[in-house]
């Protein structure tokens, strides 16, 4: 119905007396009745009367489930795309108003992820092209991508270019999300990670989980070792549903961000994908919790808010894993999700073992282990840091201690070198040393205290072909190294990922394949190496890897080298071995399982994985083995629930004992520079045995100092340690106040004196030069307490620097204790008290015309062992030294601390930390040994000036 039009007169429209806008108000008065009227007859009709009531329920719907009426008009525009996908080619148009839905990132966009999943292969590729041709501009990584697409063609992730990166120890794959740092949104990674699950066939033989069995081979080819569902994961991608994806992988594997990057997949899942290109599987794994740090920081906590502290609990026996790599990472995370409380031991103070000292974090990131280690935390699993098992305690001490099973995951342990001559020189070192040192130590950063080898400008000779190798020497590339790799066989038979190597060669480093250093050259004046001669071979019939064996042609060339690095990969680490003398190991000394398709060992309780089982192999298997160990210990619980609660309480305390902060308790200045230190170390003074040492940390960021135990108490739970001042460690070492604590202490380590009863008529002779009397100290007391009779020659430079001497002091009081089994003789430099002269004139008194002597131990200054064993040797008088040389680790994983020993007229390695720290003092090569302790001489100088020292 019309309204009425009322016409304007003169007066009206803004005339003072407002008559016109009366007239408008009547007409429209009289309007609206009218209208009200006809709406009341027609709502009185059959027709609207139905429509009204259709109208009030579609209202109730809408109330009760409002999806409804979205699902309705989803439905109706779904229609409407699968009808564009009818069309011979998508339409520009329609492809940018398709993607810019699916960058919505909202439940629309995930039935569009959905639909184009389930399309057939021949719709995803018109959908492809679409995007190859239409989006081009705006994303140049999809320019070209419809050429060969699935089967061949992909969207790379995004790598750092080359220039940039050889000189930083920033990430140098990052993955899709490092698309971001293009300016791309993290919904466009999204999609781009979207775009490459779309590729999957989703193949029913699922090649890329399971592998494929080969004839004769027990393991089959290829497959995840941690029996990721690969498919799954693509399909939950490809449907948009990013959370439960992750959600499933982390039920599979908890370490995916960093499995994902070391683990070789072109091996393992992606080496038996059916497409040409295969599939980006390791990318993919690390992207979604990558992606969930990003778009949900708080969603771990959460998701482990509730879980009741196992520890608390109760519920299930508790269980210590050996080890912080990957299998026992992955070990303690499937057990702590069980319900099981576990603790972690792990020989450093960081945790990580091989992940964090051996991987750089240019390509691994230390936080993805640190993310690692708090999801286990939020479990309630613990950890223990400076605990070295087969030393602090052996697996029969941690069964002892309550817990009900052990897995041993210490990795594989001792590097290999040559045996060439010149290996001895100073800057030849091992891989593991060089990169332990950079990764663990920080000695890249100038406020860290580790000294690292001269790089920036220098020839680097990295030695081997493996992954190790190229992790050296992209380090050493990164430290301003002129970098060649030296390889015997050609550059195809390299066992290193190709991707490293790849990465390495665009970085600038060298390759020289077919060659094997046979020679170390030295500067006779330094001591340093300086050149490799290197020996040309061929390649022969296969080996029992199925490479072609190198046979040597005796024709050789002669290359400078400043630093040379060993990748020569791993022998087994004999601690645990050595310290459980039931658990049976191969002839490599790796150790044995109890029987096949079982991660248990040939001792009952006692479980293991990774290279600990295997010599040198890869990440991801070790965390399928410790995944396969985990799912062996959950599902055979054998222990009475009355004795669960006694157990894990016992756990429990030793577990917090031996995590219990080393603090400094005493402190008393012995002479000017020498300071005794009481430290709380109740597992390790339980341990100490004579002759041991220990590893101290005094800060976090200072460096591992070896300190011989020149005492303990079992009972108080303290050691002491005796700390000269030399360097800037030593100096802060000794800065330090009683209720500080040091960052980690760890030991006892290296071998206890090898004690023996002798004839009552002999005498052992301890040569004690300076800072020798402590160690020499718990020695001679168990000589002692054999019945054993000693003369201790303490040497001094001065009477003002003596100490121990007095009544109540520590020799005082063994004399006192043992009477005549205990003769006492000083000596100092300038005659200022007793003998004048050094230990060596008293020394060779006794030599010529004292009582017999059964054997000599010598400690102190390595002039002055050298000069005991050169005094000693044509007397034929046993004599050993005990060694602390550089170390880094000092348990055997570095090989830092060499010892160039001849044996049956042959020089050979051992190491201090591992054979020693006493050596037999005639089979040293002093002259080759000595130039070791001016290694870092340079560097210690420059580390105090830096601290205004000097």
């Amino acid at each position: 119905m019309s309204t009425p039009t009322v016409p304007r007169t003169e007066g009206t429209a803004g005339s003072p007396d407002g008559r016109e806008d009366v007239l408008r108000w009547a007409g429209a008065r009289t309007a609206l009745e009218q209208t009200q009227d006809e709406v009341v007859a027609l709502g009185a009709s059959p027709a609207v009367s139905s429509f009204r009531n259709q109208l009030s329920l579609l209202e109730k719907r809408l109330v009760a489930d409002p999806r409804s009426f979205r699902d309705m008009f989803v439905a109706d525009g779904m229609a409407a795309v699968a009808w564009e996908f009818q069309q011979p080619e998508l339409s520009a148009g329609f492809i940018n108003r398709l993607w810019d839905m699916l960058l919505r990132g909202d439940e629309v966009s995930t039935v569009l992820m959905r639909f184009l999943w389930d399309l057939p292969v021949g719709k995803k590729r018109a959908f492809i092209r679409g995007i190859d041709k239409h989006l081009s501009d705006r994303y140049p990584m999809f320019d070209g991508l419809s050429v060969d697409w699935p089967a061949g063609n992909t969207i790379p992730p995004y790598v750092r270019s080359a220039e940039d990166r050889a000189v930083d120890f920033g990430l140098v794959n990052k993955g899709y999300l490092g698309y971001m740092d293009l300016g791309y949104t993290a919904r466009d990674v999204d999609l781009f990670v979207w775009l490459e699950a779309l590729r999957d066939k989703q193949c029913a033989e699922s090649p890329c989980e399971l592998g494929v069995l080969v004839e004769g081979h027990k393991e089959p080819q290829g497959g995840c070792p941690v029996k990721i569902h690969i498919p799954q994961m693509m399909e939950l991608i490809g449907t948009g549903r990013f959370r439960e994806a992750l959600e499933m992988l982390e039920s599979c594997n908890p370490l995916p961000d960093v499995t994902g990057r070391v683990c070789p997949q072109e091996l393992q899942c992606q080496g038996v994908c059916l497409h040409k290109t295969a599939m980006s599987i390791g990318q993919l794994e690390w992207f979604l919790p990558e992606r969930e740090k990003l778009v949900d920081p708080g969603a771990a906590a959460r998701r482990f808010a509730g879980v009741r502290d196992p520890w608390v609990a109760q519920a299930k026996p508790p269980v210590a894993i050996v080890g912080s790599g990957p299998s026992g990472l992955i070990n303690a995370y499937l057990l702590a999700a069980e319900g099981f409380p576990v603790t972690v031991f792990e020989a450093f103070h960081q945790l990580g073992g091989v992940l964090r000292y051996g991987i750089p974090e240019f390509r691994l990131p230390n936080e993805l282990i640190d993310d690692v280690v708090a999801k286990i935390k939020l479990l309630g699993g613990r950890f223990v840091t400076n605990f070295v098992v087969g030393k602090t305690a052996t697996l029969q001490d941690l069964r002892d201690a309550g817990f009900w099973k052990v897995f041993v995951g210490t990795g594989a342990g001792l590097p290999r070198f040559m045996n060439v001559p010149g290996e001895h020189l100073l800057d030849v070192m091992s891989a593991n040393e060089f990169l332990t040192r950079v990764n663990l130590m920080q000695a890249l950063r100038e406020e860290y205290e580790t000294p690292l080898p001269a790089t920036a400008g220098k020839q680097v000779l990295v030695v081997g072909g493996g992954n190790t190798a190229m992790d050296a020497a992209r380090t050493a590339r990164r430290l301003g190294g002129n970098v060649t790799i030296v390889y015997r066989r050609t550059q195809a038979e390299m066992p290193a990922r190709v991707e490293e190597l790849e990465h390495a060669l665009e970085e600038g480093i060298g390759l020289s394949v077919l060659v094997s250093p046979t020679e170390f050259l030295g500067d006779p004046q330094t001591g340093f190496v300086k050149g490799a001669v290197l020996e040309e071979m061929e390649l022969g019939e296969p080996d029992a890897s199925g490479r072609r064996r190198p046979v040597a042609t005796g024709r050789t060339r002669t290359v400078p080298a400043d630093l040379v690095i060993m990748a020569l990969g791993n022998a087994a680490n004999p601690l645990i071995k050595d310290s459980e003398p039931r658990l049976q190991v191969s002839k490599w000394g790796t150790i044995d399982l109890g029987h096949e398709g079982s991660q248990e060992t040939t001792l009952p309780g006692i479980y293991t994985g990774g290279d600990a089982a295997r010599g040198g192999s890869t990440a991801i298997r070790a965390a399928g083995d410790g995944q396969a160990a985990a799912r062996e210990i959950l599902g055979s619980i054998d222990v009475p629930d009355e004795q669960v609660a006694a157990m894990v309480a016992t756990a429990r305390r030793y577990t917090e004992e031996a995590a219990s902060r080393p603090v400094i308790l005493a402190k008393r200045t012995l002479s000017p520079g020498i300071e005794e230190l009481t430290v709380h170390a109740p597992v390790i003074a339980r341990a100490a045995q004579a002759g041991q040492f220990v590893r101290v940390l005094p800060t976090s960021d200072g460096e591992l100092v070896p300190l011989t135990l020149a005492d303990w108490d079992a009972t108080a739970g303290t050691v002491c340690l005796v700390v000269q001042q030399v360097g800037v460690s030593s100096a802060l070492l000794n800065a330090m106040a009683p209720g500080d604590a040091l960052a980690g202490i760890a030991g006892p380590l290296g071998r206890p004196s090898e004690l023996h009863r002798y004839d009552e008529g002999s005498t052992v002779v301890f040569t004690a030069g300076g800072l020798g009397l402590p160690p020499v100290y718990p020695i001679a007391r168990e000589h002692l307490r054999l019945g054993n009779h000693v003369t201790l020659i303490a040497g001094f430079r001065t009477k003002d620097l003596m100490f121990w001497t007095a009544e109540d002091e520590r020799v005082g009081r063994l004399q006192a204790e043992f009477g005549d089994l205990l003769d006492v003789v000083y000596a100092t430099n300038d005659g200022s008290y007793g003998v004048h002269g050094f230990v060596t004139t008293p020394l060779e008194e006794m030599l010529k015309v004292g009582r017999p002597i059964a054997e000599v131990v010598t400690i102190g200054p390595p002039p002055m062992m050298r000069a005991v064993s050169d005094l000693t040797a044509p007397y034929g008088v046993p004599c050993v030294a005990s060694l602390n040389s550089i170390m880094v680790d000092a348990t055997g994983m570095c090989g830092a601390c060499m010892v160039p020993v001849t044996l049956d007229g042959k020089l050979v390695r051992k190491h201090a930390c591992i054979d020693g720290p006493e050596i037999d003092a005639h089979t040293i090569d002093w002259d080759k040994f000595l130039p070791r302790f001016g290694l870092f001489k340079a560097q210690e100088q420059a580390s105090r000036v830096r601290h205004g020292m000097g």
